[in-house]
């Protein structure tokens, strides 16, 4: 069908109307949910669903979306009810990392499959600090929630008059220097405590990888059901966006 409808429609107006087509080809396609955290391979991973035929919504859709305002608003069905959301099958990148949402995403979706990549956490650290200029990457107030950074956060906003956030909209205005420890064991928390939810309820609907793993692109490839070449990579380089 979507074959017939790109012949016999302009270009332009099948780009209008592809994401009426995709809800009803997907409405019986289970939902792909990458939950690896920031710096973890998101991007690599969106480019290996796209080459692998799955219709992936990375982070340019989620910005032009909103997705990251609703999750802070609390409006989460506000994005199920989404049309770029129902015209996709796969997803990567913000908001899907944001703590305890995969929970939400596996009663919600109970079909759904879920992607962790993770590696070494002083080496993620480290790539974080070498993005922004060992600044906080992104939206420092949404930086600071969701790495509990909130009390230094509104300190600063209350008591330092050279802290402009512009009602929340500023980026990098808070340093990552001397805190190792903090955003490390934030990390390992996260991916520790989301093999432990997926091991208490469904072990099989997750997939849980080591970024350093060259086989890495094969056993997704297995997760998912589709043929992976041993040759087959993927890794793209992007910037910290949330």
């Amino acid at each position: 069908m979507k074959h017939i409808l790109k012949k016999s429609i302009p270009p332009r107006q099948w780009a209008g109307l592809r994401d009426l087509y995709y809800p009803v080809k997907l409405r019986n396609k289970e939902k792909i949910f990458c939950i690896s955290m920031q710096r973890n391979g998101t991007s690599s991973c969106g480019q290996f669903l796209k080459d692998f035929g799955f219709h992936t919504a990375n982070y340019s859709v989620s910005v032009k979306s909103g997705w990251t305002e609703m999750w802070m608003e609390g409006d989460l069905e506000g994005i199920f009810r989404s049309r770029a959301f129902r015209s996709h099958q796969a997803y990567e990148d913000s908001p899907w990392w944001f703590p305890d949402l995969y929970k939400y995403l596996y009663h919600r979706f109970p079909k759904a499959k879920f992607i962790l990549f993770h590696r070494d956490a002083d080496i993620w650290f480290d790539s974080m600090l070498r993005h922004s200029k060992g600044r906080t990457p992104g939206n420092t107030y949404r930086h600071c929630k969701l790495y509990r950074r909130l009390t230094e956060y509104y300190e600063k906003l209350d008591h330092d008059p050279a802290f402009l956030p512009e009602e929340h909209q500023a980026d990098n205005l808070l340093s990552l220097e001397g805190m190792r420890t903090h955003y490390i064991q934030i990390y390992r928390e996260y991916n520790r405590e989301a093999m432990e939810f997926f091991k208490k309820h469904d072990a099989s609907c997750l997939f849980t990888g080591r970024l350093e793993d060259p086989d890495k692109w094969v056993k997704l490839g297995r997760f998912l059901n589709v043929s992976v070449e041993p040759d087959y990579n993927v890794h793209i380089k992007t910037p910290v966006r949330i």
